[in-house]
């Protein structure tokens, strides 16, 4: 089977194609299929199912590009691939859409059907769980949501916490003051807003209380009017903290809870809050549970499937 595709604009064709084709070599490598370009029509031809995978992806990105993402990286074609591979990508003609700008104007948004999902949530729900492994954005998208609402002026304030506990190993003394002792604890919130916003803008904003970053023994006894608030690593939050974070929420605010439950570090028999939470606010209405699989995760291609390979091993257990 052969199918014509027409391009309107040669700039297209160009961010498409990417640097020496690249992009269309990785494409027809995997999904078997021929690609050539003649005038304005781009011929594919392979087997069916093949040729519509590949033609699916082609007008993925075609949509990211005329949307102003601009040109696509190799991990952006990867496991965009890899989601159509899997019949697992939002469907092709689906709009994209970008949540915010890093400080260097690359945009920033959902690349998976459950990353989309996900951050709509956000846009309408109040109190959002993002559960799921490492590597499916549960931190940066809610990070770049929280940005634009501060550029939007929707809040007045970003609030960064998380439980102050070592993962499975005693990091021992640590030297410095109160700031300097829970920094190792709250880095990858920081490394996130770093990607997103200029350094010089970030200390003036973390000096002014703009920008907060804290552990999550500070939220207690406050409450917080007009935020956007992520809490970070909330399975390792117990019952009581996590009680204590939720009833913090003041008016105009928004909170977004983010963990992964196959991975707490919490002392055995010690309640999990995030566990709880799911039992106890599934009904209410203003709360939204948002769960992301391995078919999210947007690192290195291996990550899925080490999350995969443990997510196999405990389902046989």
């Amino acid at each position: 089977m052969v199918l014509n595709l027409k391009f309107d604009d040669n700039r297209d064709i160009q961010q498409l194609f990417g640097k020496f084709d690249e992009n269309l070599k990785t494409i027809e490598k995997e999904f078997k299929v021929k690609i050539i370009l003649r005038g304005e029509h781009l011929k594919v031809s392979g087997t069916n199912t093949n040729i519509k995978k590949a033609c699916s992806v082609i007008e993925h990105f075609l949509n990211a590009i005329r949307s102003g993402q601009g040109q696509l990286s190799k991990s952006d074609l990867h496991f965009t691939i890899r989601g159509f591979k899997k019949e697992k990508a939002v469907e092709s003609g689906m709009p994209v859409e970008n949540i915010t700008r890093s400080f260097n104007s690359n945009l920033i948004g959902p690349k998976t059907k459950g990353q989309r999902e996900y951050a709509q949530a956000i846009k309408e729900y109040d109190i959002v769980f993002g559960i799921g492994p490492a590597g499916t954005g549960k931190t940066y998208l809610a990070m770049a949501s929280a940005v634009e609402a501060l550029r939007r002026q929707e809040v007045r304030r970003i609030i960064l916490t998380r439980p102050a506990i070592e993962a499975g190993e005693s990091l021992g003394f640590l030297p410095g003051d109160m700031q300097e002792k829970i920094a190792p604890y709250l880095r990858p919130l920081y490394d996130a807003i770093y990607d997103m916003m200029e350094a010089e803008t970030i200390e003036k904003y973390l000096e002014s209380g703009i920008i907060e970053v804290a552990p999550l023994a500070y939220m207690r006894g406050r409450t917080l009017n007009d935020a956007f608030i992520i809490m970070d690593e909330a399975q390792n939050a117990t019952a009581e903290q996590m009680k204590m974070f939720l009833t913090r929420l003041g008016f105009e605010s928004k909170a977004v809870i983010t963990g992964d439950i196959t991975q707490s570090d919490l002392p055995n028999g010690k309640p999990i809050g995030l566990l709880q939470a799911q039992d106890i606010l599934k009904d209410i209405a203003g709360i939204k549970f948002i769960y992301l699989t391995g078919a999210d995760v947007v690192r290195h291609a291996l990550v899925q499937e080490i999350i995969e390979a443990y997510d196999n091993i405990n389902h046989a257990k």
